[in-house]
This record gives structure tokens, sequence and C-alpha cells, in this order.
């Protein structure tokens, strides 16, 4: 039985088999200064306004973080590299040439978006109801505001 010669099997890892090693090469681009760590789930992140011109804005990080904004601290990401706050009231807190990163939950802003859309509804129906008080002239009465978007560059026998 020693004349019987077994084939030796060259199988591959399933590492090297992997289709990142056949991906393309990612063309070169400037980083962007404002990359931030992922979100957690149920979240939003957004870079706020800490300074302008040198000068340290309060009044907005304050008013961000009574919208229900909360800061987001480097040491949440220890495997993200970021540069952070050195030191004063905002150490440690994730930070990009005057602007701090912070984060809120989704639901705020969709009830946010909603109050101002609610806002915003309510302005278009008392410019209508204004609109509709001053029809005081009987030939030139309008029934119902009507909004249109268009846009129109020459006539159409130009284009011929």
């Amino acid at each position: 039985m020693s004349d019987v010669k077994v084939p030796s099997l060259n199988r591959t890892t399933r590492e090297a088999e992997s289709r990142a090693k056949d991906a393309r090469r990612r063309p070169w681009a400037p980083p962007s200064r404002l990359d931030a760590p992922p979100a957690p789930p149920g979240y939003q992140h957004r870079w706020i306004r800490a300074a302008a011109g040198g000068v340290a804005d309060r009044t907005n990080i304050a008013g961000r973080l009574r919208e229900g904004y909360e800061l987001v601290r480097g040491d949440e990401y220890p495997d993200y590299h970021v540069p952070t706050v050195e030191d004063g009231r905002h150490a440690g807190v994730i930070s990009v040439g005057g602007l701090l990163l912070a984060r809120i939950p989704e639901e705020t802003v969709q009830e946010r978006n909603a109050y101002y859309h609610q806002r915003a509804n309510d302005q278009m129906q008392a410019a209508d109801n204004e609109l509709m008080k001053s029809n005081a002239h009987s030939s030139m009465k309008i029934q119902r505001p009507t909004r249109q978007s268009r846009v129109s560059f020459g006539s159409p026998k130009a284009a011929e």
C-alpha cells in the first residue's frame, strides 16, 4: 500500500478569496474636515457653532442644548480618531474649527420638523385669509388663491 500516492490539496484561505482584494483602488480625494463618527441608532449627529470669528457663541450652544441636543465626547468613540477640545468648559467634546459635534434623537427631529411645518402652513393660511379679505373690487375677485412655480425663458416660438 505504500505505492499509493495521495494528491496534496492546495487550498487558499477565505481571506485570500475576499473580493476586497480584487476591488479597484479608490482615487485620491481631499479628506472632509467635518468627518464624524456614525451616530448611534435612533440619533442624528450635527455640527453646531461654538465660535464665530474667534468669539465664543455661548448663546447658540445653550439654545441647541435646550432644543434637545447633547454634546458628543471623543471617549465615546475609542476606535475613531477625532479632534477634541483640549481644555475649558467643553473639554473632551469632538470639535473641528469652532464647531462642536452634537447628537439629537430622531424622534425630536421629527417633532421639530412637524412643528415648523405647521407654523408655515398657519402663515400661508393667514396670508390667504388677508388676500381674500382685501377683494374690494367686484370685477377683480379672487376666488381661490393658487400657487404655481413656473419658469420660462423666452417664448416657444424662439426655440423653433
